[in-house]
């Protein structure tokens, strides 16, 4: 196997055909992944699922009017995590109008404990997306995004605490252009390609909220696979990163940024998003809710 099966893999909805008709949607994708668990958005549903056991819940939508759907007028912030404080999960959605700069924000998070929406106050949110709208990078208890500031005309990583329902934001090594935000082992990273794409620089915070502590660890050479595009994903506990190159496609390069090998994996009609995955036999809290598929 070109992979170990804890590592990245495309999750594809393998529910039974009657599960997957009760999506509803036209166009779904997985949103991030936590414990196991899979986050799965749609034009008009929401799901968490467990591929290991097949367990599946569905996430009523939100009251507050948080459009979710994907529209181009729009731009969002996804997120998926646990808070270790209440034993909760949560799913955070975030989203306002790009055009409007300083139009309100919509932060809402759906705890599973609960099993109700709460939103949160934000009077001020200068932030739009830099990347495609995709799950945030969960690391420390919060949840990450790349982020444009406009009051300070940069790029930022906008973090929600998800014990305090808080934000934040850490400024970028500077300057540099993020390609996109991982985890580099036990790091928040982000990656930059230079104008030509055939070189990627990979930045980690050695010091979590220290902006002084970004680091410049590794440059990897892409001209050795010549028209193969990449993406860092994840690293594996010997150090090898392991990377996307257009949709069907993994590119895998050791720890001192040296081409492995490329592997390439079949089509499908609905694909969805690649995210992380561990296998789990855990419960979400209010178990007698969860489906099996």
């Amino acid at each position: 196997m070109f992979l170990p099966h804890e590592l990245i893999i495309e999750i594809l909805l393998k529910l039974p055909v009657k599960s997957l008709l009760r999506f509803k949607s036209v166009y779904f994708e997985v949103k991030g992944s936590c414990r196991g668990f899979i986050l799965i958005c749609g034009s008009l549903n929401i799901y968490l699922w467990n591929p290991t056991t097949g367990v599946h819940k569905q996430i009523p939508l939100s009251p507050f009017g948080s459009k979710y759907g994907f529209n181009l007028d729009d731009v969002y912030f996804y997120g998926f995590g646990y808070d270790h404080s209440t034993e909760d999960y949560l799913v955070v959605f975030m989203s306002h109008h790009d055009y409007l700069q300083d139009s309100p924000l919509h932060l809402e998070y759906f705890s599973l404990k609960a099993n109700t929406w709460k939103q949160v106050e934000a009077l001020h949110f200068p932030y739009s997306s830099v990347v495609e709208p995709k799950g945030g990078c969960l690391y420390k208890g919060a949840i990450h995004w790349l982020a444009y500031r406009y009051d300070l005309q940069s790029d930022v990583i906008v973090a929600f605490d998800l014990v305090e329902k808080k934000l934040s934001h850490m400024h970028l090594p500077h300057p540099l252009q993020c390609g996109g935000l991982w985890l580099y082992g036990d790091y928040l990273s982000v990656y930059t390609k230079n104008d030509t794409d055939d070189e990627v620089e990979i930045w980690v915070m050695k010091e979590y909220k220290v902006n002084s502590s970004w680091t410049l660890v590794l440059t990897i050479d892409l001209s050795v696979c010549p028209n193969v595009a990449f993406s860092p994903l994840c690293c594996t506990k010997s150090g090898d990163i392991i990377g996307a190159s257009e949709r069907d496609r993994l590119v895998k390069y050791d720890k001192n940024g040296q081409f492995l090998e490329l592997h390439s994996y079949p089509k499908y009609d609905l694909i969805c998003k690649m995210t992380m995955y561990i296998d789990s036999l855990l419960l979400l809290p209010g178990d007698g809710d969860n489906k099996q598929a």
